[in-house]
């Protein structure tokens, strides 16, 4: 045996697929520069025939592979062609070719270009003199020195490697331990004798108790066989009367089946209206929680309110007795001047007559005086005065004096009537002041009232506003609630609608979904292609519930085929899912491929055709007539059987059971509760729900929003209003303050 060829690639350095041969029988020579690739020849050797590249590292795994310029390698491997013609390896062939392939985490062997185990190379190494225990069978490179220069006994101790007594050397310890525990078994084997001897002798002893025990273990055993076949003839006695009630029990279980089915339906209706209750039930209370919020609010609102009023009733209850009190003060006032005007018209003649009579009393009293004192200085003037000059000086100062005193007395009556007047001016401009003030207090009031009344009409409709708000509120969040449920409700048919179809073919049901997005908001030409695909087979066909089972078992997957206008239209769109490495299994139906053919139905009151059971559109017939078009729904197995050979189509109960026109049968139980049309039915009337919903949530929205424009418009009128009234409130208390100052300043008058 020798090697004939080897072929090394992606090994170290040969990163190309290297041949190397011929090789002699029996001595080769390797020669090459350095660095070209000797060593690595030699290590591809040892990789595939020694035990020291095993159990690898992941970066011892990578130093294996080639690593340069160019793609990186990921795999490597190293294939040694034997020349086994003397048959030394036990393969009855005269060539072997044995392979070890390599790479970042694999390791496999291959003999004969089929993969074997690691552990069967070894073996097969091992029988043909490759052994594990002796190495030498590769000589590495200085292994020829290190033993030249050795000391004797390491020599020694190689050489023996090297001839295997090693081997032996370690095995004959091996068999002197196994001998020495073996001595040990045999003592306790012969004890374990001792031991059986006495047990022996001990059973000797029970022996013949044995045997009158087996007499009557004999009679017990006829008595128990007796008793045994009494009870298996009553057994099978009436196993045979339970499998004539299992033969008649068909009928029972299938009416027990059917009302399981009606029971199964009562409950889902149940728990749907348990479900729509309990949302009632959810909705009902929070909108008890918001009335009575709004009760209590509105309570808050009227004693609020009721306070007001009474405080206003006291001010214009106050307002009014001040005004009545002013005005009868004013009228009082009015009263006494006027009479005292006509006291004072009475008594003027009166007091003119006797102001007359005073002065001229009192011009005649001051001539008297004057008389009196002239006489008087007559009388002294002679002893007073020495001469005419002195007395002349003297009553030139008198006159002087006199005239100084009436000119005194003259301005001030002028400055007295002056005074008068002026008073009387100013009495008569602060009564028509007061006159004037009087009727701003009124124009004051009137605004102040009409203020209020702006007011409270605008804070009316504010009100009206906010309990309209309040309502769309509640609108708004039972809608939310409304669609969440049905989100959830959608997601539900969803999963099961994906247990059942597979994780597959929904991914690509949403995926071709994310796709015509992305094609109709492009537009243009994409948004054509979007326009013409038409949606899933299951989609777009309705039929009885009654024969849910039976289309559901003739379409089975292709269901979920997706229906495009052209090929065109299906390449676009797995071109767009491959650019955007969409997930997800897609099978589309092009209508311009599609090929059906008229079928002559068989005219039978047993069979009908399934297609004739769908509504869809005209649009679609060729993908209905294609996947549907060649069965028929049968009334029971025998017709199906019969119809299916005569026919050469295929055919279907509606149980599910199904007869190939090949031949083949197919049926058992059918969960009509996993139903997908059912499922699909229900997701389509979900999405419908809660696009309706959808809408009204958004038309809702934007009420609320004009209806929150609308109160903080209000709200601001209402700021502004009662800015003014605040305003008018102030003015009406200055009016107020002015009024009784000036009737003040009037009663001093």
């Amino acid at each position: 045996m020798y090697i004939r060829q080897i072929i090394i690639q992606g090994f170290k350095s040969y990163r190309e697929q290297t041949v190397i041969e011929p090789f002699d029988p029996r001595h080769n020579v390797v020669v090459g520069r350095n660095g070209s690739g000797k060593s690595n020849f030699f290590y591809a050797i040892q990789f595939v025939l020694s035990d020291e590249f095993s159990h690898l590292r992941a970066e011892q795994r990578q130093a294996l592979l080639h690593e340069g310029t160019g793609p990186r390698v990921i795999s490597a491997f190293v294939e040694i062609i034997f020349d086994n013609a003397d048959g030394r390896i036990p393969i009855d062939k005269n060539e072997v070719c044995l392979r070890r392939v390599i790479g970042a985490k694999k390791d496999q062997y291959f003999l004969n270009r089929k993969a074997v185990t690691k552990m069967d190379v070894m073996n097969l190494l091992e029988s043909a003199g490759f052994s594990r225990s002796n190495p030498y069978y590769i000589v590495k490179q200085g292994k020829i020195n290190q033993m030249a220069t050795a000391p004797d006994s390491q020599r020694l101790k190689l050489l023996r490697e090297v001839a295997g007594t090693r081997v032996y050397d370690e095995r004959r310890e091996e068999s002197r331990g196994i001998l020495k525990e073996t001595e040990s078994k045999r003592e306790k084997i012969e004890e374990f004798l001792r031991t059986i001897e006495e047990r022996l002798q001990t059973l000797e002893e029970e022996k013949e108790e044995l045997k009158e025990y087996q007499k009557y273990d004999k009679m017990r055993r006829a008595l128990e066989y007796t008793i045994h076949d009494r009870e298996l003839k009553e057994t099978r006695k009436k196993l045979e009367d339970m499998e004539n009630q299992r033969k008649n029990s068909g009928a029972e279980q299938e009416k027990f089946r059917q009302l399981l089915q009606k029971a199964q339906e009562n409950i889902k209706t149940f728990s749907k209206e348990a479900k729509e209750y309990k949302t009632k039930l959810s909705q009902v209370k929070e909108e008890r929680d918001t009335f009575n919020m709004e009760q209590q609010q509105l309570m808050k609102e009227k004693n609020k309110l009721e306070f007001t009023i009474k405080d206003l009733t006291d001010e214009v209850q106050g307002d009014n007795k001040s005004k009545e009190r002013a005005e009868r003060e004013l009228q009082k006032l009015r009263d006494t001047i006027t009479l005292k005007e006509k006291e004072l018209e009475a008594i003027r003649p009166q007091y003119e007559t006797m102001k007359k009579r005073e002065d001229e009393a009192q011009r005649e009293l001051s001539l008297k005086d004057q008389k009196r004192k002239e006489l008087y200085a007559k009388q002294g003037r002679g002893s007073q005065f020495t001469s005419k000059e002195q007395r002349d000086q003297w009553i030139q100062k008198e006159l002087r004096s006199l005239n100084k005193a009436v000119k005194s007395k003259n301005d001030q009556i002028h400055r007295l009537e002056d005074e008068l007047k002026r008073d009387k001016e100013r009495r008569e401009e602060l009564e028509k002041k007061i006159e004037e003030l009087s009727a701003d207090t009124e124009n004051y009031r009137q605004n102040i009232d009409e203020h209020n009344k702006v007011f409270y009409e605008m804070k009316k409709n504010k009100d009206q506003l906010q309990s309209e708000r309040n309502e769309h509120w509640r609108k708004e969040n039972n809608l939310q609630q409304n669609v969440s449920s049905l989100k959830e409700d959608l997601s539900r048919a969803d999963q099961s609608l994906r247990s059942m179809a597979g994780k597959p073919i929904l991914n690509g049901r949403d995926s071709v979904q994310k796709v015509l997005d992305t094609f109709k908001e492009k537009g243009g030409q994409l948004g054509d292609t979007a326009n013409q695909y038409y949606g899933l087979l299951i989609e777009n066909f309705e039929c009885d519930r009654s024969i849910y089972t039976a289309v559901e078992v003739t379409a089975g997957n292709k269901l979920f085929h997706h229906i495009v206008e052209s090929d065109k239209i299906g390449t676009q769109i797995l071109k767009e899912m491959n650019r955007q490495k969409l997930p997800g299994e897609v099978t589309f139906m092009p209508l311009n491929r599609l090929s059906v053919k008229d079928i002559d139905y068989p005219q039978t009151n047993d069979a009908i055709p399934m297609v004739s059971k769908l509504t869809y559109s005209e649009r679609y017939h060729k993908a209905l007539k294609y996947i549907f078009g060649r069965t028929l729904i049968c009334r029971n197995l025998e017709v199906a059987t019969h119809l299916a050979r005569s026919t050469r189509l295929d055919c279907v109960t509606l149980d599910g059971d199904q007869v190939s026109s090949k031949g083949s049968l197919t049926g058992g139980y059918f969960n009509t509760s996993r139903s997908r049309l059912e499922i699909q039915k229900t997701r389509s009337e979900l999405r419908d729900q809660i696009r309706s919903a959808e809408t009204e949530l958004r038309t809702l929205q934007d009420t609320l929003k004009k209806t929150e424009q609308e109160i903080n418009k209000i709200v601001s009128e209402m700021q502004k209003t009662e800015i003014k009234n605040s305003k008018a409130k102030n003015l009406f208390e200055k009016v107020k303050t002015d009024i009784r100052s000036n009737e003040r300043r009037v009663r001093e008058y």
